[in-house]
C-alpha cells in the first residue's frame, strides 16, 4: 500500500498489541493514524470510506498502488463486525494476512492451504467476534456450508477485491465470482464494495450488473501512474535486448518479465541466470510447491527478477517492483495496464518496457483465428488486439492513448517513449502500394500466397531457392522494393497490419489483403507510417538503481543512514520470515533518514509509524539511528 499525501499525524495512540479484542475504532480518521500511520487520504479513499462505513454499497475502479485496500480495511475496523474480503489469490493471502497482523489489526484467511486445526482456530476467532478482517476465496464462499457458517457471525461488510474477474470482458474471468450475486439476497443489510485496478467501460457495467450492484455508488480515480515511464521497442534480438535493458537501467532491481508461452519463460529465465541476473520462471506448468516458493523468493528478497505468464502477479503488494518488461506483445490494452500497474507502486520511478514486432502480430492473427470460440467471441479478440496495436504504433503521448482507452482524457506527459524522443511519421503510401500490389499479382497470376518473409525477398530481388523454384523474378514487381531494408520493409508490414489494410491467414500466417486495402491500391487513401526511433529512449532517472533514486535527496550523511536502516530491516525480515516491505516500506526509511529522530515521540509523526509497530520496532530504529554517521 502507497503512502497518503499528508504532513505530521495529530497525537493518537490507544491502539496497541495489549487492546482489548472488542475494540473498534470511533472514526476513519482515527483508525488511519493509530493502525497505518498516516494522517490524511487520498483522492478518493475518505469518501468511499464514507460511504461503506455508513452501510451503503460501492464499485471502486482504482489503479494498482491507488491504496484500495485501505477502502475495505478501515471500514471493517470502524464497523462492528469482520470484514470478509474475498480474494482469489489463494497463494497471497498468507503475505496479505501478515501484513495486517504487523500493524495490529485482527486478520486470518481460510483456504485449502490450511489444516484442520489451523481452520478450527481461524472459525473459533470469527465467532467470537476476534476478527476484524477474514479473507476467503470464492470458490469457498460460493459454498452453502461456508455461507451458514458465516450466519453465525457478524459480518461487517463484504469486500470483493479483483472484480473485474466476474466479468467476461475481463482478461482473468472466474466462474466462481459469478455467485457473489447471491450476497446481495442472502445479506441485504451488509455492505458490500467490488474493487479493481482495471477496468473498461464495458467491464465496469457488468461487474455492476453481475454482483447486483445497481444501487451502489461508483467511484472512478484516474488511472494515471505517472511515476511509470512506458517504452515500446522494435523486437529484434528480444533477450539481448531485455538483458541490455536490465543491466543498464535496472542492476538489482526487483522485476517481472512476461512471456506468452511456457518455453518462452523457461528459456528467458535460463538466459538470464546465465548472465548473472537473478531470474526465476513461473509459470502454470511448474510443480505447486516450486511456483509458491518462487512467489516467496520475489516477496521476500531484494533483487529478483520473475520471468513469467500471466499466471503471476494479480494480487502481487511488492511495493518496490522497479520494472516490468513484456518481451511478446499483450493480448489487450487492458491486460497490458494490469501488469504494467505492477511497477512501481510505491510511487518512485518504474519502468514499462515491451518489446514488439511483426512476428508478434502475425502470432496473435493466427491465434484469434485459430480460438474456439464463435464470431462474437473473436471479433472482441480482435477488437483487443487491435487497440493494443494502436497503443503500439501510436506516433503521440502513449499515456494518452492507455488513459484514453479507459475513457479518461489527459496532456501527453512527457515521459514516455514517445514523448521523450517523438518518433516521426512517412508517407508511406507508395511502399503500401508495391506490397499490396505483389500480394494481389501472386493471388491472380500465380493463385499463391506467402508469409511477410518472402514477400520482403521478392520486392527487395532477393534471389532464394524459394524465389528460383517459383520463378517469381519474372514478377513484375520483383526488386522494385530494394530502397527499403529488410528491417524497414518488416516495419510497413507490422503497420499495415496495424491499421487494418492486411490480414493474416492459416496455420503460416500467409498474408490478405482487407477489402480497405483498394482504397491504397486505387490511391484514394494516403498511409501515414512512423519511424522508429535510431536508438531505445532512456530518462536519466530510469538509469538510476531504485536505492539511488530512492536516496537521491538526501544529505550523504541522511543517505548512509538511509542504507544502515535497509540493513536492519533486511535483518528483521529475514528473522521474521516475511518480506522487507511488511516491516517497513522504503518511504519511511526514508522519513526516519531525513528526520533522524532520538525519541518515541519524534517516530509517532513519521508516516508509516503505527501504534503497532511504534511498540514493534520504536526503540531498535531509535539505535540504529543514534549508531549512524553524525550520531
Amino acid at each position: 500500500m502507497a503512502p497518503p499525501a499528508g504532513g505530521r499525524p495529530a497525537p493518537a495512540a490507544r491502539f496497541s498489541a495489549t487492546t482489548p479484542a472488542t475494540r473498534k475504532f470511533a472514526t476513519a480518521a482515527e483508525a488511519l493514524h493509530t493502525v497505518f500511520g498516516y494522517d490524511t487520504f487520498r483522492g478518493d479513499q475518505a469518501e468511499i470510506i464514507a460511504q461503506v462505513v455508513d452501510g451503503k454499497d460501492a464499485v471502486v475502479l482504482m489503479p494498482t498502488g491507488g491504496g484500495k485496500s485501505l477502502c475495505y480495511q478501515i471500514p471493517s475496523l470502524v464497523r462492528e463486525g469482520t470484514g470478509i474480503v474475498v480474494s482469489p489469490l489463494i497463494a497471497l493471502m498468507q503475505d496479505q494476512v501478515d501484513a495486517l497482523t504487523a500493524v495490529g489489526v485482527r486478520a486470518a484467511f481460510l483456504n485449502s492451504s490450511q489444516d484442520s486445526a489451523s481452520r478450527g482456530q481461524v472459525e473459533r476467532d470469527y465467532l467470537a467476534g476476534n476478527l476484524d478482517l477474514l479473507y476467503v476465496a470464492p470458490e469457498r464462499l460460493s459454498s452453502e456450508a461456508t455461507k451458514r457458517f458465516l450466519d453465525q457471525g457478524t459480518i461487517a461488510l463484504f469486500a470483493i477485491d479483483e472484480a473485474h474477474c466476474v466479468s467476461q470482458w475481463g482478461h482473468d474471468f472466474r466462474p466462481d465470482y459469478l455467485a457473489l450475486s447471491e450476497l446481495a439476497d442472502r445479506w441485504p443489510d451488509v455492505p458490500r464494495i467490488a474493487l479493481t485496478a482495471t477496468a473498461t467501460d464495458a467491464t465496469h457495467q457488468e461487474i455492476t450488473s453481475r454482483l447486483q450492484m445497481g444501487d451502489a455508488k461508483h467511484f472512478v480515480a484516474s488511472f494515471d501512474r505517472p511515476n511509470i515511464q512506458y517504452r515500446i521497442v522494435g523486437k529484434s534480438e528480444v533477450r539481448k535486448q531485455l538483458l541490455s535493458f536490465i543491466k543498464t537501467e535496472h542492476p538489482d532491481d526487483a522485476g517481472i518479465v512476461y512471456g506468452l508461452s511456457r518455453k518462452t519463460v523457461d528459456q528467458t529465465a535460463e538466459f538470464l541466470r546465465q548472465n548473472g541476473i537473478n531470474a526465476l520462471p513461473y509459470h502454470a506448468g511448474l510443480d505447486a510447491g516450486l511456483r509458491a516458493r518462487t512467489q516467496s523468493t520475489f516477496l521476500r528478497d531484494e533483487g529478483v527478477v520473475i520471468v513469467a505468464t500471466i499466471a503471476f502477479g494479480m494480487g502481487i503488494d511488492k511495493p518496490d517492483v522497479r520494472f516490468v518488461a513484456h518481451i511478446d506483445l499483450p493480448k489487450s490494452v487492458e491486460g497490458y495496464y494490469q501488469e504494467t500497474g505492477r511497477a512501481g507502486r510505491d510511487g518512485a520511478p518504474a519502468n514499462a518496457w515491451l518489446a514488439y514486432g511483426l512476428a508478434d502480430v502475425v502470432q496473435q492473427r493466427r491465434m484469434i483465428d485459430e480460438s474456439p470460440g464463435d464470431m462474437s467471441h473473436r471479433r472482441k479478440l480482435s477488437a483487443h488486439l487491435d487497440a493494443m496495436l494502436a497503443l503500439c504504433e501510436t506516433v503521440h503521448c502513449r499515456r494518452v492513448n492507455l488513459l484514453r482507452y479507459f475513457g479518461q482524457t489527459s496532456e501527453p506527459c512527457g515521459n514516455c517513449d514517445t514523448c521523450l524522443q517523438p518518433p516521426e511519421a512517412w508517407d508511406g503510401t507508395v511502399p503500401a502500394q508495391k506490397l499490396l500490389s505483389t500480394i494481389v499479382r501472386l493471388l491472380r497470376e500465380r493463385n499463391q500466397k506467402f508469409g511477410a518473409g518472402h514477400l520482403i525477398d521478392i520486392l527487395r530481388g532477393k534471389e532464394t531457392p524459394r524465389a528460383t523454384q517459383h520463378r517469381h523474378t519474372e514478377l513484375k514487381t520483383w526488386g522494385i522494393g530494394a530502397d527499403l531494408s529488410d528491417q524497414q520493409w518488416r516495419g510497413v508490414v507490422r503497420q499495415l497490419l496495424a491499421q487494418g489494410y492486411l490480414a493474416t491467414s492459416g496455420e503460416y500466417g500467409t498474408l490478405i489483403l482487407t477489402d480497405t486495402a483498394s482504397e491504397v491500391l486505387a490511391g484514394s487513401r494516403q498511409v501515414q507510417l512512423r519511424t522508429e526511433p535510431d536508438r531505445p529512449v532512456r530518462s536519466a532517472g530510469a538509469r538510476t538503481s531504485s536505492k539511488k533514486a530512492a536516496a537521491a535527496d538526501l544529505s550523504p550523511e541522511q543517505a548512509t543512514l538511509f542504507e544502515s536502516l535497509r540493513v536492519w530491516r533486511s535483518a528483521q525480515s529475514k528473522e521474521q520470515g516475511v518480506p522487507a516491505y511488511i516491516v517497513f516500506g522504503d518511504a519511511t526509511l526514508l522519513a526516519v533518514a531525513a528526520a533522524k529522530p532520538t525519541s518515541i515521540g519524534d517516530l509517532d509523526g513519521i508516516t508509516g509509524i503505527g501504534a503497532k509497530k511504534l511498540e514493534a520496532y520504536g526503540e531498535a530504529l531509535l539505535e540504529v539511528v543514534a549508531a549512524g554517521p553524525g550520531a
